[in-house]
């Protein structure tokens, strides 16, 4: 269920600078605050490429630049052509 949350003593430039963000976006004050909530928050939540890579490693998964490798392996693979 949704939440009404307030903010109390917020600087006169700060709400005109909200204010002009959101006229900007064809948005409300609210709707424009809400935006910039859900934008903030859920690029917090996102992974990092660092992060994405390191999970990748740790499943086993292998890199482009290691490609040369993994032919070189495959061709010189005494089993080659054998079904597996």
């Amino acid at each position: 269920m949704p939440v009404d949350l307030s903010i109390k003593r917020v600087p006169d430039v700060l709400v005109e600078r909200l204010r002009k963000r959101a006229a900007m976006n064809h948005r409300s004050l609210q709707g424009e605050l809400l935006a910039m909530l859900e934008e903030h928050v859920i690029q917090n939540d996102r992974l990092t490429l660092e992060q994405v890579i390191e999970l990748n490693r740790a499943a086993g998964f292998r890199t482009p630049s290691e490609s040369v490798e993994m032919i070189r392996e495959d061709r010189d693979d005494p089993r080659r052509g054998e079904p597996r």
